[in-house]
């Protein structure tokens, strides 16, 4: 893939750009092999390659600048505003936004954030986009000040983007290097975009997570429902499940007896899961706001078979151990860190990788994503 962007040493971000798709691949299954490597004898799937461009449905954009003269992208290491507008990793749709958002910028004088002066409002845009091209388009403020003339400019936005589903404010508050903050103030009439993945659609709100790469993320919850499928536990539990991917391809494919439970501590995603059981009538699966550990932790049964998803620390010692004590036959990790995957597994010496595949979620960088099965020796 070639980038203008790093080329001229503005963005490296993509920082394996430079070396060939294949070998990156070919160095992160290494590294994964060699990982997993103390922990028994493991059949490496086949990679799951993604698209090298246009694979990102989410541009995470901090906007600085001015209000005459935004820009669109990164900061530098001087607070400065770096315009990254036509990078080549974004969804096209989302690159069709851009303009848009910028002419909304200046139309309503939505001052940009300056990060060493600590003055102004707009902080980051946030957009998403479906696999059918809807968008939901998050404005990440510093206070309540813009919502007014954000608001009033509703229609004309919907005017100039059609495929526009959701639009929100995110209010961050404080001086502190995240992109959002825990309010959320939705603006339309639509509070969920539909994301649609193999034959499910799974309902994004938007404080909710998903997978970056919507195709790769496709061929993980296939991945992972194959195995339940070989499986057919009676019961499954679905740990860090988010909107509800892992679950909702599970319970697809078992009987109507088998129970499955997909838990997340975000009420938001939990909602949203709740929505597609609605939709797909999915009466054997059922989402529950909640921390992991602590859920499993509290329950007087263990299930036949456990999924976990979590955020790069991995699932920790607590849990880990718990899972290696449940007597749990079939376990599937899929992991975004295989560093805190391996240092799980040292908790859990009775659950041996029989399995595992790479899953590039995300090209041109050293980031990717391992899903494993383990069976109990």
């Amino acid at each position: 893939m070639n980038c203008d962007y790093f080329d001229a040493g503005i963005c490296r971000s993509c920082t394996l750009l430079e070396t060939p798709y294949a070998v990156q691949l070919a160095q992160k299954q290494e590294e994964a092999r060699s990982l997993l490597s103390p922990f028994g004898e493991v059949q490496w799937l086949q990679p799951l390659a993604s698209n090298e461009e246009s694979f990102r449905n989410k541009a995470k954009i901090v906007v600085g600048g001015s209000a005459d003269q935004p820009t669109l992208g990164i900061i530098d290491r001087a607070g400065r505003g770096v315009d990254l507008r036509r990078c080549n990793l974004y969804d096209p749709a989302i690159t069709a936004a851009l303009p848009v958002l910028d002419e909304l910028i200046r139309a309503a004088s939505l001052t940009p954030y300056n990060i060493p002066k600590r003055k102004g409002e707009l902080k980051n845009i946030l957009v998403t986009v479906s696999a059918n091209g809807e968008l939901m388009i998050r404005f990440v403020l510093r206070s309540k000040k813009l919502i007014v003339p954000i608001r009033s400019r509703l229609h004309w936005l919907y005017e100039r983007l059609p495929n526009l589903a959701v639009v929100s404010v995110n209010l961050l508050r404080e001086h502190v290097a995240l992109v959002e903050g825990p309010e959320e103030i939705i603006l339309s009439e639509r509070t969920t975009l539909p994301m649609q993945v193999n034959d499910l659609t799974l309902h994004l709100r938007p404080q909710s997570f998903f997978q970056t790469n919507t195709e790769i993320a496709a061929g993980l919850y296939r991945q992972g429902q194959e195995w339940v499928r070989q499986a057919s536990p009676a019961s499954l539990w679905d740990l860090y499940c988010g909107v509800g991917g892992f679950a909702l391809h599970a319970a697809q494919v078992l009987p109507a007896s088998s129970e499955v439970t997909g838990i997340e501590l975000s009420s938001e995603a939990i909602e949203s899961a709740r929505r597609a059981v609605a939709e797909y009538r999915l009466a054997n699966l059922e989402f529950l706001a909640g921390d992991a550990t602590e859920f499993a932790l509290q329950q007087a049964t263990v299930p036949k078979m456990v999924v976990v998803n979590p955020p790069r620390r991995g699932i920790g010692h607590e849990l880990a151990t718990w899972i290696e004590e449940s007597g749990i036959e079939t376990f599937i990790y899929s992991s975004c860190n295989a560093k805190s995957l391996a240092k799980d597994l040292e908790s859990m010496p009775s659950l041996k990788p029989v399995k595992a595949r790479l899953v590039d979620m995300f090209p041109h960088t050293t980031h990717y994503e391992t899903i494993v099965l383990l069976q109990r020796s």
